[in-house]
C-alpha cells in the first residue's frame, strides 16, 4: 500500500530528544519528502512494524502522527506549489 506519514512532535525538552528518533524510524521505512512528511510503498507487515516502533517513541498527550493510506501511488494525484523537491538532485 502507498503511505503518506505526517508527524508533529512538540519541541519541549523531551521532544527535542524524541524528534530525531522519530525521524530515523520514519526514514527507515519511507522516503523523506518535506520536513515532517514521508511517503512510500509499504507492505501491511512493514506498516505494522513502523507503527509499533513509532508508538514507543511519541507521547499520546502532546505529539501526533497521521498516516494516510492508499492502495497504490498511481491512485494519488500530487500537486506541487513552490519549490519541488527533486530526489535526483543529490546525484553528481
Amino acid at each position: 500500500m502507498y503511505v503518506i506519514l505526517v508527524y508533529d512532535i512538540q519541541t519541549d525538552t523531551d521532544g527535542k530528544k524524541i524528534l530525531p528518533k522519530v525521524f530515523k524510524v520514519c526514514k527507515k521505512y519511507l522516503v523523506h519528502i518535506q520536513n515532517s512528511v514521508f511517503e512510500g510503498e509499504l507492505s501491511p507487515a512493514q506498516l505494522k512494524a513502523l507503527k509499533i516502533e513509532i508508538s514507543k517513541l511519541i507521547r499520546e498527550d502532546c505529539d501526533s502522527l497521521i498516516i494516510f493510506k492508499n492502495r497504490q501511488a498511481k491512485w494519488l494525484d500530487k500537486e506541487f506549489l513552490g519549490i519541488k523537491d527533486d530526489p535526483t538532485d543529490n546525484f553528481l
